[in-house]
């Protein structure tokens, strides 16, 4: 009812617009049995009406319903007119049980309520984040193909240096994977030396004056090859060792990436066209040239060691890079197989462990394969690390329980 005792009934409720201009456009309201269709402005109290200038404002005179927890006054549009008002205040055991959300010291702050929610809410919020963070890794991959001149190939292998990274040097490898010029590279691409020159070039890990004679001819064939392609050289300083196992420092995932690209044709193709996780592991399989069997940085010799990529490391780049781009190639192509292909994957690999996924089973929610974890992930990034619990469905949850 609005505070003269007019019925009210909300047909739409509109977009919730989080920029200047009323709460919400579009809503579709039947007031006292006559629709309208226009914006909704919600207050504390009717008075912050007047506190905000919107009775000056031409903007608010779309608005046709003022909603306020404590309507002390009248509201009016900037010709005077009475804008109806509906007096709506929150329940007091919401009022406390967002509070609790808020104040929480424990991640999750929702961990309470969680063993005792039905599976149907679990997996159908879960298959919504899984959704969402799709999308937000289309958007990354389609901000690399802009980069690329809308190749894929050239995006793909951009996002695959990425996540050579594993997170803490992600950054810097999708920085100088951007720094390569391809198409140069391709021409001498029947030489794993010469890929190496360019690759540990442009990453500026070829500055120093090191006495080890693979890293000087590397060094030489460098200065020719930059002075040739006109190529850029990275800040050094930006590749991090510290907390690092010696089989994920920087040199060695280069190293690895050179001897892939060098021996792999058309990776984003062949996996694209790949039907099974075998088939992908085969397309990404690689290996490193002989002197890094040997060694872990230059100059710096060390028993000899195949370095081939463990099972759980084709696990993540399979779910951050394969299934990312399967989903947003489909998309782009408006192929459904694709897409469908991209969650099929996930469901497949087993679920990642890390301290997220962790949280997760510690508090009673069973992570069972990486479609979950990702999932998961999701829902900590973009929901608890930012305290949007009334956008979560298990939020939702515990603001409803009555105590």
């Amino acid at each position: 009812m609005t505070t003269a005792g007019i019925s009210v009934e909300v047909i739409d409720p509109g977009l919730n617009n989080s920029n200047a201009g009323p709460d919400f456009f579009n809503a579709k309201i039947r007031i006292n049995g006559t629709l309208w269709v226009g914006n909704v402005e919600i207050h504390s109290k009717a008075s912050d009406w007047y506190r905000h200038g919107h009775d000056q404002n031409k903007v608010y005179d779309s608005v046709i319903l003022h909603v306020a927890r404590e309507v002390d006054c009248e509201v009016k549009r900037t010709s005077g007119e009475l804008i109806p008002q509906m007096q709506l205040s929150c329940p007091e055991h919401i009022k406390m049980n967002y509070q609790e959300l808020h104040k929480a010291d424990m991640l999750p702050p929702c961990y309470k309520i969680i063993p005792d929610l039905s599976s149907f809410t679990i997996h159908s919020w879960l298959s919504v984040l899984q959704s969402e963070r799709f999308e937000h890794k289309s958007e990354a991959i389609h901000a690399r193909l802009k980069h690329c001149n809308g190749s894929w190939e050239d995006a793909f292998f951009i996002t695959l240096a990425r996540n050579f990274g594993f997170g803490l040097n992600g950054d810097a490898f999708e920085k100088w994977a951007g720094l390569i010029p391809l198409r140069s590279v391709d021409k001498h691409r029947d030489s794993l030396f010469k890929v190496e020159a360019i690759f540990f070039g442009q990453a500026g890990l070829l500055e120093e004056p090191l006495d080890d004679p693979y890293y000087k001819m590397l060094k030489k064939e460098f200065a020719y090859l930059k002075h040739l392609f006109q190529l850029p050289v990275m800040d050094p300083s930006l590749w991090h060792f510290l907390r690092l196992r010696p089989g994920n420092f920087p040199h060695v995932r280069i190293a690895q990436l050179a001897y892939l690209y060098s021996t792999k044709w058309g990776l984003f193709s062949r996996v694209m066209g790949a039907s099974s996780i075998k088939q992908i592991k085969e397309v990404l399989s690689t290996s490193v040239s002989d002197y890094w069997e040997e060694h872990y940085q230059f100059y710096s010799p060390s028993p000899r060691r195949s370095k081939h990529l463990s099972e759980s490391t084709y696990n993540l780049l399979i779910i951050n890079t394969v299934v990312p781009f399967l989903y947003a190639y489909g998309r782009h192509k408006i192929d459904d197989d694709l897409c469908q292909r991209a969650g099929n994957l996930l469901e497949e690999i087993k679920a990642e462990d890390n301290y997220v996924t962790r949280m997760w089973n510690g508090v009673g929610l069973n992570v069972n394969n990486a479609a979950d974890s990702q999932a998961l992930l999701e829902l900590k990034k973009e929901y608890c690390d930012k305290k949007k619990c009334l956008y979560c469905r298990i939020g939702f949850e515990y603001l409803k329980q009555q105590k």
